[in-house]
């Protein structure tokens, strides 16, 4: 044990740096958690100007078109009606690469929506996986720097991954899905985007539900092996970008269907895990998915960086009818995310066309560095005003959400079962996925040391016996 005290950067003690501070033990994280607010803040600037994650990236246009009346559970125009068209751009990323990097790693895909609705930017900043490595933001960039470079040495250490995984167990069901198959996708196309977050949905009278947003690819899913993604890595580290691009330009437009899960926000209490929890899934027997619309992609940018690059995306974009949910890792991405892009691109991103909403936008924002749309002209800015100025608009107002409990750092993993949906997941492969899955697993264990990955196995073993026992035989 270090005799060394964490501090905050001005020097206080940190009394806590497992668990962040929220309203009660499932309630939302609270702002004046400063460590936190503090850790993710330093978080977003140690880069310059690169994402410090989703770095490599391709985007594309389309639409996306309502096929399902969801109006019982939701008030938001961008599913108002049947054969409703809302103009998308989304883009794809892998997760911890440079912008250099190959889009071949095994690594887990970003995939981020921007619905330009008639109500305003609406954001679904997701993954091609269902769940995350971690359910408490306060280790985010813990986990993150893990998988990054060596501060010594430059190049990236499985020492150092395995290290903290071993100490991770929540981390296990993502682990699961990123060593399997479907860890090294076959371009953008032919894989499935999902929101991870549980959000919140509020219909017309007030009525709460609480959703995940599934969005199945239409191609079908396809993958890549170990050595085909090596190959391609080395002979075009661009492909799946390229992929996107020129399937596009062949008028090979690919589609998703959006689904949702839903639940009655009463029925959160008595779920069988915590709905909130970023690191599960809900169960598809008791919240079937539910058909909604069609995502469709069919014109490509013109530029790079003025499009892809500097397209920005924040979960706290949510117009009426969509609202956040008091999962810790979605309420410190509301802080983080545009945090993150007021840094990298500056305070005004969203005035940027790729990123600015299609609808009026009208609020007192003045100056700050490029700023270039006439910034409001002679139009003064505060508000109350006697100019007629614009003005707040009741109408829009989401219900209360009920929160109870303590303000406390709650341990979100304690009496927390972190290995049976791993396990479950293991089980409805295919033996020869299984044998895939250990071998990639064991060949990323080879030049660690042998308590550490005996550490690691046991929890694999937890998850299930042969699950573990596999990777152990083929590792020692």
């Amino acid at each position: 044990m270090s005799d060394k005290k964490l501090t905050t950067a001005g020097g206080h003690p940190v009394t806590e740096n497992q668990h962040s501070l929220t309203a009660g033990e499932r309630g939302p994280v609270l702002l004046q958690d400063s460590h936190l607010i503090e850790k993710l803040a330093h978080f977003n600037r140690e880069r310059v100007p690169e994402r410090v994650v989703h770095a490599k990236g391709s985007g594309a246009y389309g639409t996306f078109t309502v096929t399902h009346d969801i109006s019982k559970f939701t008030r938001a125009k961008v599913f108002s009606e049947i054969g409703g068209k809302t103009d998308v751009f989304l883009r794809f990323s892998t997760v911890s690469g440079e912008k250099g990097s190959a889009d071949t790693e095994r690594d887990p895909r970003g995939f981020a929506v921007k619905f330009y609705s008639e109500e305003g930017i609406w954001d679904v900043v997701g993954n091609n996986t269902p769940v995350f490595f971690e359910r408490d933001p306060l280790k985010f960039p813990d986990f993150v720097h893990s998988q990054k470079r060596d501060p010594q040495t430059g190049y990236k250490n499985s020492v150092r991954m395995w290290d903290y995984w071993s100490k991770a167990p929540q981390a296990l069901h993502q682990m699961t899905i990123l060593f399997s198959d479907r860890g090294i996708p076959d371009g953008y196309r032919f894989m499935n985007g999902y929101g991870s977050h549980t959000f919140g949905f509020w219909n017309v009278d007030g009525e709460r539900f609480w959703v995940k947003f599934h969005f199945k690819s239409d191609q079908g899913i396809k993958c890549l092996t170990n050595e085909e993604a090596s190959r391609i890595a080395g002979e075009d580290p661009d492909y799946a970008g390229r992929d996107l691009f020129e399937a596009i330009e062949r008028k090979e437009f690919p589609r998703w269907n959006l689904k949702i899960q839903v639940m009655p926000e009463r029925e959160a209490e008595s779920c069988s895990v915590n709905p909130f929890d970023l690191t599960k899934v809900w169960s598809h027997k008791e919240y079937p998915l539910m058909d909604v619309g069609v995502l469709e992609l069919d014109r490509n940018p013109k530029n790079y960086f003025a499009e892809v690059e500097q397209a920005a995306f924040s979960p706290s974009n949510l117009p009426p009818g969509i609202s956040a949910s008091p999962d810790k890792m979605l309420q410190a991405r509301l802080f983080a995310y545009p945090d993150a892009q007021r840094y990298r691109i500056g305070a005004n991103y969203q005035t940027l066309p790729v990123n600015r909403p299609h609808n009026g936008v009208n609020n007192y924002q003045r100056d700050g560095a490029l700023r270039f749309d006439g910034n409001s002209g002679v139009q003064d800015n505060f508000e109350p005003n006697d100019f007629g100025g614009p003005v707040q608009d009741p109408s829009a107002k989401e219900p209360p959400l009920k929160i109870s409990g303590d303000s406390d750092r709650y341990d979100a993993h304690k009496g927390n079962d972190d290995y049976s949906q791993a396990g479950a997941l293991y089980n409805i492969i295919s033996e020869d996925q299984k044998d895939r899955m250990t071998t990639t697993i064991a060949g990323t264990m080879q030049s660690i040391p042998k308590g550490l990955a005996l550490a690691n196995i046991e929890h694999f073993k937890k998850c299930d016996k042969d699950y573990g026992n596999r990777i152990e035989k083929k590792l020692f």
